[in-house]
Order: structure tokens, then sequence, then C-alpha cells
């Protein structure tokens, strides 16, 4: 998969629908429109008003699911998500929707992003007697719920979300009523929509066009949703603060048939190669982009240039997960699974090849030198970002700062590693000013701590990256 490819890694995706009796089969195709979000597990969860049924497992969603699974699933409203499992976070128990059961009834909670403070929480929880079950920070949300029994359910959880800290986009689901909320500063996507009469929730726009839902709005920073029978009530949780939405979203993560914050992600990605071809013009005969992610920003960077853009880099797609991995002599002997350059289109031109991000360098090496093998004559590499130097505590898998090439090299150093004839990164003015069309530019701007360092919330001193937890 292009995720193991680039190293870079989103952890989870979520869907929700009420008021629909075939809410199940209808939260399988919403997740498998966000199958890019996460690929080592999944899991759905239905209500038929009166009891939670789950189903979960290890997989790809149609390696978790079969159509009796489905059927089995009965109810007019569900739940589901789909993970990216962290390290020492890939255990059965760890996959969501959580499922928590008590003499009041069920809850079901499934969680997108990272919270910061978890571990504190964690280590206040047990010394008050709690016992974990998961090592995930999702369930500190149910333990913090279950402690405010003597509020009503919305007030509990209004009240345990005022003690998190960090990215987090939630459903959470009773037997009666599902629950909706967006961080205070909405780092992670979540949106509103409908079906008919029925109320759908999403992780991106894209999963309700797979089901034909109509986009409503975005769940606002702050906002809790209580979706029952009676519609949807709105309150808050947390005073508004300035939005900060993840740029990576728009860089890599999403879908470009996506909608964020009113941004078309495709539009936004091709304002990328445009303002990147703007910044650091080079001569050159063709432009190609690394699949998928990377097409978008290489053919604005075409346009802008005066060049044309042609497919010089293709993607293997029937390499699945569980495909058997090359020898090292094979490999040696160039063996390409799952990316090779098209030789017709590069040998004997001078190539910009435009990719979103660099993490560790050695997939872009790896792909300049393809490039070469194939005949290019020049390899000047356009990054449609900012050079990756801080990682990301909010849910993305950007390593710690010791396996960030941009961390400890130059923009020099790292042209030198990668072996390309020039390389240069997009500005994060840039950045900003094409994502958001100028609309205040860095003021309207989303997180940019993985370029900048300037993280939107506080880092606790205890705080473990999501990706190196124990």
């Amino acid at each position: 998969m292009l995720g193991e490819i680039k190293g870079l890694n989103e952890e989870c995706g979520i869907f929700g629908i009420w008021g629909h009796q075939e809410s199940a089969q209808l939260t399988y195709y919403g997740l498998h429109a966000l199958q890019h979000r996460g690929q080592e597990g999944a899991g759905i969860i239905t209500s038929d008003g009166e009891q939670l049924k789950l189903a979960k497992g290890h997989g790809l969603i149609n390696e978790v699911f079969s159509q009796h699974q489905l059927e089995e699933l009965k109810g007019h409203a569900s739940m589901g998500h789909v993970r990216y499992a962290t390290a020492g976070d890939g255990g059965y128990e760890n996959i969501q929707p959580l499922l928590f059961r008590s003499q009041t009834g069920g809850l079901a909670l499934a969680h997108n992003g990272n919270l910061v403070n978890a571990q504190a929480l964690k280590n206040q929880l047990e010394a008050q007697g709690s016992i974990l079950q998961t090592t995930s920070d999702t369930e500190v949300v149910a333990h913090l719920i279950k402690r405010a029994r003597h509020l009503e359910l919305d007030q509990a959880i209004a009240e345990a979300l005022s003690m998190i800290k960090g990215a987090y986009a939630f459903l959470m689901m009773t037997e009666d009523k599902m629950f909706v909320a967006n961080d205070p500063r909405g780092l992670r996507p979540l949106c509103l929509g409908h079906l008919g009469e029925s109320w759908v929730v999403s992780s991106e726009t894209c999963a309700f066009d797979i089901i034909g839902a109509t986009y409503d709005r975005e769940v606002k920073p702050g906002e809790l949703l209580i979706i029952s029978d009676e519609g949807v009530e709105s309150k808050r949780f947390s005073a508004p603060i300035q939005r900060t939405l993840c740029s990576m979203e728009y860089v890599y993560f999403s879908r470009p048939d996506s909608n964020l914050d009113g941004k078309n992600v495709h539009a936004s990605r091709k304002r990328m190669g445009k303002a990147l071809a703007k910044e650091s013009p080079i001569e050159a005969d063709v432009v190609t982009g690394v699949p998928d992610s990377s097409i978008s920003a290489a053919i604005g960077y075409a346009e802008e240039a005066g060049l044309p853009y042609e497919l010089g880099l293709i993607k293997n797609r029937y390499v699945g997960r569980t495909f058997i991995q090359p020898s090292q002599e094979l490999r040696e002997q160039g063996v390409k699974m799952k990316l090779s350059a098209v030789r017709g289109i590069v040998e004997g031109k001078r190539v910009v090849m435009v990719d979103d991000s660099i993490v560790r360098g050695t997939t872009s090496r790896r792909i300049v030198k393809m490039l070469k093998e194939a005949g290019a004559k020049e390899v000047h590499v356009r990054i449609a970002s900012p050079p990756i130097k801080n990682p990301c505590y909010y849910g993305i898998d950007t390593s710690n700062s010791g396996e960030l090439i941009a961390a400890n090299n130059t923009v020099e150093e790292i042209e030198e590693q990668i072996e390309a004839d020039s390389l240069a990164y997009l500005t994060p003015e840039g950045l900003n000013e094409a994502i958001y069309e100028g609309e205040e530019s860095m003021e309207h701007g989303g997180c940019m701590a993985c370029f900048t360092g300037n993280y939107p919330t506080e880092i606790y001193p205890n705080t473990v990256h999501p990706y190196e937890k124990a």
C-alpha cells in the first residue's frame, strides 16, 4: 500500500448513521470510502433500540466483514471505525468501536486522533481504582464518563471531554442515542450530513458520496451533537477557539474528492503545486507525481510551469497487505512490487518529480534512483509541503525527531542524500495560502506543528508519542 511505501499513516476514520434499517450495510460502505485512513483493523456496532451488537477484526473492511455478518448486525443505528495500529497498540482489544456494558446500558466509543494528556489521566484513573482493559486513549474517556454518574449522560460526556486535551473526533452510541464531538480546535475532520430522514456522520465527505448522502456542515470545534429519533440537538462543551485543522489532511491524508472546512482537497493540492512552481521553478521537460496523493499537486505544478504532465510513475494496485515480501537478493536485483517508472516517458528527459512530503528520505531516494535507472537525464524533486521537522502528537505517525530527515539535515544535505539533481519544498506561507486561498492567510490557517514546531495545544511533560507506546 502507498502508506507502506511512504512511511506515513493517519490513525483512523469514523462513520455513523442514525435512522436507517440498513445501517450496518451503509456503515460498511462508508468505512470502505474511508479505508485510506486505516487498513489494520475495522469494527461496526449497531443498535436496534434495545441492545448494542458489535463485530470487529484485523484487516481491511472486506476481510473483516462477510455478508452474513452484516445481516446479523440488525438495527436502525450504526457506527464504525477503521484504524491504523500504533506501536504496541495492535491487539484485538484495541480495535474500535470499544463497547462497555453496565447495569444502566451499553456505551460504544470510536475515536480519531490522539490525547496528549492520556497518560496522566490513566495514572489518575488507576490510582483511583480503575482497571484499564486496553492501551487505547479512547478507553480513558469511557472511564471519565462513568465517573460522572451523578450527571445526565450528555452532561457526563461534556464533562469528560472538558478534561481531555489533544486531537479528537468522537462518535459514541447508546441503545437510544448517538453522540458526536469534535475537539475545541477542530484538529481532526468531522462532518454531518443526511440521507433522506437519516443522519450521517463521517471523517470525510467522500463517504457521503458513496452512499448517496447529502453534506450539511462541519461539526464545529467544541461542539457536542446528540442524535436520536427526535432529531439532532447541538450543545457546546468548550468555548469557541480558532480552528486549526491538521494541514496534512490537505497535503496527504484525505481523499481528493473530499471537502474539508469548505475546501476541496484536490483543488487545494493543485494550488499547492502551482505555488511550488512559482516558488521553485526549474528548467525541465516533463512533470510527474508520485501516486496517488501527489498527482493533484503535480498537475498544478505542470500547469503553472507550462510543462507537460505525464504518468512517469505507475502504482501497482494489486499488491495487497499480505503480499509476500521479496528477499533482499531480489530487492537488490530491482524487483519493484509497488511502484514502477515508465521508461517511454522519462527516458532522456529532465524530470520534475512532485511528491507531497519527505519523512525519512528512503522512499524519495528509491524513486529518484528508479527514474534515473529508467533513463531520466535529470530528476528535480519538488515537495508540495514544508520540511517535516517535528513529531505529531495528534494522531499521525511522524516519528520522533531523530527519524525525521529534515530535523537533522539541511535541504542541501537531503538533496545529496536522495541523489536528486535539485530539491525544493513549499514554504509554510505558500502552503497556507494554497489551502485557504488567502483568507487572512496564517490567521485562518490550520495546524502546521510538524513543519513549524508551533503546537496548538499544550504538550504535557509525560506526553507519549502515539507511535511509541509500549
